[in-house]
């Protein structure tokens, strides 16, 4: 009678040697010190020597900026914190801050535009975002300052009919106004093109999730689709930011004074233009630096949940890291 195979005896395999079996005593060792041994980052001496040569040029050039006569660091120390350079650097600041959120408002209405299914909409919101796109913003402040010689007057009624409010426009619009109105409409154009790539990025599979869930529109917008478009809208938004702050200098053609206008009119009467320049410069990059620590801190904010490693630590936690672990040295 036949055995069924899964009853069969196992045969008797014989013993494999291991690794280390019959080896010498020497040999053990070896492989000790090899599990033992450290691993070590591959040199790059290449790398190194860039570094080294980028190193002593950015030295050379601060040497020279700091040793250079010139520059007259003694005059951008006393005017540094002058009355006139603070009350135009609150201006830039204003105008910063203004046209860039009215811009975001209006830009929001256009991105909406862009994206609804009405052809009218998508195109009177693409034509006026072509147009400001296109032309310089200087050349768009110049329109606007000189816009009496166009329409001397301005009037509210019934198209084609009569009129009942009337306005010169030599009285309305002054010069801080056009930089408003001008900076504000050429920040809405930008505005909505972030905005409505921040939409766009979001994957349209979470909507439909979304709404099988049974979730109100509302409740779509701010729970799921404005958190994910944050993500790729602040970074842009934060180059926008410091963009619309450099963007204002350009108003000081039209005698507004912002900080480059104030600090202007001191050389113009002092003679000490590099001075009066480094102190603008300082400034722009005082507020800037600001402006950027801020921005990178909120994308860290949006930036939660994105990754299923976490947020990778702060400079400043960095820091403190390495100080703990020097102490503990």
């Amino acid at each position: 009678m036949a055995t069924p195979p899964d009853v069969l005896p196992a045969q008797s395999v014989p013993d494999q040697p291991s690794p280390t079996r019959g080896r010498s005593a020497g040999d053990g060792s070896a492989l000790d010190d090899f599990a033992e041994a450290r691993i070590v980052a591959r040199r790059k001496p290449g790398q190194w020597t860039a570094a080294a040569v980028a190193l002593l040029l950015a030295a050379m050039v601060v040497g020279s900026v700091i040793r250079n006569d010139a520059f007259q660091w003694d005059v951008v120390g006393a005017w540094f914190t002058a009355r006139s350079v603070l009350d135009g650097l609150a201006l830039t600041l204003w105008l910063t801050g203004l046209t860039l959120g009215l811009g975001f408002v209006l830009g929001t209405v256009l991105a909406t535009m862009r994206l609804s299914g009405n052809p009218v909409l998508r195109t009177l919101s693409w034509t006026y975002i072509w147009i400001f796109r296109s032309t310089p913003p200087l050349v768009q402040l110049l329109f606007f300052f000189n816009i009496g010689a166009l329409y001397p007057t301005l009037g509210l009624g019934i198209p084609f009919g009569p009129e009942f409010l009337t306005v010169k426009t030599v009285n309305l619009f002054g010069p801080t106004l056009t930089a408003v109105i001008g900076l504000t409409l050429l920040e809405t154009a930008y505005a909505a093109e972030v905005i409505r790539g921040g939409i766009l990025s979001v994957d349209r599979g979470q909507l439909e999730a979304a709404s099988a869930l049974g979730l109100g529109r509302w409740r779509v917008l701010r729970r799921i689709v404005v958190p994910q478009a944050m993500r790729a809208i602040v970074p842009t938004a934060g180059n926008m930011l410091i963009g619309a702050l450099k963007n204002t200098s350009i108003v000081s053609v039209l005698a507004v004074s912002d900080l480059l206008y104030s600090v202007q009119l001191v050389y113009l009467q002092s003679y000490q233009v590099i001075p009066m320049l480094m102190v603008a410069t300082l400034w722009y990059l005082v507020v800037t630096t600001v402006l950027s620590v801020g921005q990178y801190y909120v994308e860290r904010h949006f930036a939660k949940g994105a990754t299923r490693e976490g947020l990778p630590p702060t400079p400043l936690q960095r820091t403190r890291a390495a100080l703990r672990r020097a102490v503990k040295a």
